[in-house]
C-alpha cells in the first residue's frame, strides 16, 4: 500500500472553546497539515431564547458545557478562533464549521457529510461519575463513529 493511501484526507476535530479543546484542535491542526488533510473544525450549539440575566444563570450551571447554550453567534467565533490555533499548529486547509444540534450527534453528521476518515476528540469528559453515568462527548463519539478516532490527552 502507498503511503499516500494511508494519509488521512479530511479531518473533523470538535471543540466548545474550553482550552482542553483547544489542546485537541491544534494536534488536530498539527496532524492535518502532515498530512495534507482538510481539517473541518465543528462547534455544536443548541438554540437559546433567553434573556441575558438566564443566560448568564444557564453559563454558571452548566460551566465547561456552557457553549451549549449561547447559540450560534458564540459558536461561531468559537470555530473561528480554533481555526486560527489549527493554522498556527500547521494545518493548511481548514474549514470552520458551527452547527446546531448537540455535541456527539453534530461530530458524527458532519463526519458523514464530509466523508472523513478521522475523527478528533479530547479526553476530557472520559473519566469521572457524570461521564460514567451519563457518558459523554469522547466516549460516545468514539463508540457510534464509523472512522478511525484520535482521543488527545488534553487534562491535566
Amino acid at each position: 500500500m502507498s503511503e499516500s493511501a494511508n494519509a488521512y484526507r479530511t479531518v473533523v476535530v470538535g471543540t466548545d472553546g474550553s482550552e482542553s479543546s483547544l489542546r485537541a484542535v491544534a494536534r488536530a491542526g498539527a496532524l492535518a497539515g502532515a498530512s495534507d488533510a482538510t481539517l473541518v473544525v465543528v462547534c455544536a450549539y443548541l438554540p437559546t431564547e433567553q434573556d441575558d440575566r438566564e443566560l448568564a444563570q444557564a453559563q454558571d450551571a452548566l460551566r465547561d458545557d456552557a457553549y451549549q447554550v449561547v447559540g450560534s453567534h458564540p459558536a461561531e467565533d468559537t470555530v473561528r478562533t480554533a481555526a486560527e490555533r489549527a493554522t498556527a499548529a500547521g494545518a493548511g486547509k481548514v474549514r470552520p464549521v458551527a452547527v446546531m444540534g448537540s455535541p456527539v450527534e453534530t461530530l458524527l453528521d458532519v463526519v458523514k457529510r464530509e466523508n472523513a476518515d478521522l475523527l478528533v476528540v479530547g479526553n476530557r469528559g472520559l473519566n469521572g461519575i457524570k461521564g460514567r453515568l451519563l457518558g459523554s462527548v469522547p466516549a460516545d463519539a468514539t463508540r457510534r463513529s464509523q472512522c478511525d478516532v484520535l482521543i488527545v490527552h488534553t487534562t491535566g
